[in-house]
């Protein structure tokens, strides 16, 4: 039996695809196993968000090389879209695979490998249909990903993405309540609704959708307990979308924004369509509706141009918001975008400077947010994780936060259970005991 490791890196539109990858492998017979073993092939799907993430996508590829010198290695994903030559060069690799091309790794893995750094990448430029491999399981996972919209129209000033995804294109509704029921018969409690530009889904489909319009579908017609949005756009979130919010019992009370920068002249630079203004009145609308709700943030620091000035101003503004926590990351400069040639460029250690105090802000206000549960009762679901020290069974509330239950077991996983906060951990999780009765 071939044996076949596996490693993602990046956002939840990935780690969908890696599923759907090795969904498809173990219907051939493969035996998938940890990216650690050594393999008689090694699958590395990439991201190519930052400088940092391209360096963990070669180091990866190497280690595959070091684990065992005779297996082939397969590179795919967003880093392999854009910079198929320079991997194709790298000791070991056998194959290339751009996005478009990932569905069509499980056949070309049938096929003798060789180490000759072949490459299949297809033009992103050209209009492209929706790609989606079927999946019904993502074994040792409580919650499933099901990507429902690919690529972005927006080129942000800084982003590489919508080169190597394409345009946006949306998974057809009856699509996705298929694979949701799919998800549902499988015993799946919570699935995360994923996407590029998941604030576009629906756009590009005759008739237009909308993402509120799918959502509602999965509600009506299927009987998944949880509906999670991954990252959205501010812009994208309507009076509709907020409403639908509020009055749902089963869509999680949990936003992810991109901000990016709390200074207007900043997002002008990055070709955001919103000022911090709009920013705030989006945040203050939520929390009016729905005041339990987690608003998390993404946050880049050091953009070209941003000065001390700016920077304050960001940290001004980010502090005057009710947030449940901060993503930020340092600016990285990606060749072919306008950003990269812009004047002003940001030294290193002054990013990363940035970027630590602004991870030390969102941790103080991530204790803060977590803090007012003390005392009240969560819904939580309940995975095979347990603490090591404590014995404790791990599990996400709907708000998104990490919880440790004292009282749970492992038969209890994958249920989802009211649990009385009583304080919270060294780590930052929530600590509880379900309420019975």
């Amino acid at each position: 039996m071939t044996t076949i490791a596996l490693e993602t890196l990046g956002c939840k539109v990935n780690r969908f695809e890696s599923a759907g990858i090795a969904e498809a492998l173990r219907h051939k017979g493969v035996r998938i196993v940890p990216f650690k073993e050594p393999a008689d092939l090694y699958v590395v799907n990439t991201c190519t968000v930052t400088a940092r993430t391209d360096y963990q996508s070669r180091q990866l590829i190497r280690r595959a090389r070091r684990l065992n010198p005779e297996a082939g290695i397969v590179v795919t994903g967003c880093y392999a879209q854009v910079a198929p030559g320079p991997i194709s060069e790298i000791e070991g690799v056998s194959l290339v695979v751009g996005t478009e091309m990932k569905e069509r790794i499980p056949e070309l893995i049938g096929r003798s490998l060789h180490h000759d750094g072949g490459i299949l990448v297809t033009n992103m430029d050209k209009s492209l249909p929706f790609s989606a491999l079927p999946i019904t399981a993502f074994p040792g996972r409580t919650r499933a990903f099901l990507k429902i919209q690919d690529g972005c129209n927006s080129f942000c000033h800084f982003c590489i993405i919508p080169y190597a995804r394409g345009r946006s294109r949306s998974r057809p509704d009856d699509e996705v309540i298929g694979a949701v029921k799919t998800f549902a018969r499988s015993g799946y409690r919570e699935v995360v609704l994923t996407g590029i530009h998941l604030g576009h889904y629906g756009l590009d489909l005759d008739p237009r959708r909308n993402l509120a319009s799918v959502i509602r579908r999965i509600e009506d017609e299927t009987p998944l307990d949880r509906i999670r949005v991954s990252s959205l756009e501010p812009m994208d979130v309507d009076d509709d979308l907020v409403e639908l919010f509020r009055s749902s019992k089963r869509l999680c009370p949990h936003f992810h924004l991109a901000l990016q920068s709390g200074d207007d002249s900043v997002l002008a630079a990055m070709g955001r369509n919103y000022t911090a203004a709009d920013f705030r009145n989006l945040v203050r609308e939520i929390i009016n509706h729905i005041p339990r709700a987690a608003v998390g943030i993404d946050i880049i620091a050091g953009y070209p141009g941003e000065g001390e000035r700016e920077f304050k101003n960001t940290v001004d503004f980010v502090n005057s918001l009710p947030l449940a926590y901060f993503h930020v990351f340092p600016y990285s400069r990606r060749p072919g975008t306008p950003a990269a040639d812009l004047p002003r460029q940001v030294p290193e250690e002054i990013k990363h400077r940035r970027a630590r105090i602004l991870r030390e802000m969102g941790a103080a206000m991530s204790r803060r947010y977590r803090g007012q549960f003390i005392g009240k009762s969560l819904p939580v679901l309940l995975e095979a994780r347990r603490n090591g020290l404590s014995g404790s069974i791990q599990g996400f509330s709907d708000t998104y936060i990490p919880v440790s239950v004292i009282n749970g077991d492992m038969s209890m996983t994958n249920r989802i259970v009211p649990v009385v906060v009583e304080s919270t951990d060294d780590k930052g999780r929530l600590v509880g005991r379900i309420q019975h009765g």
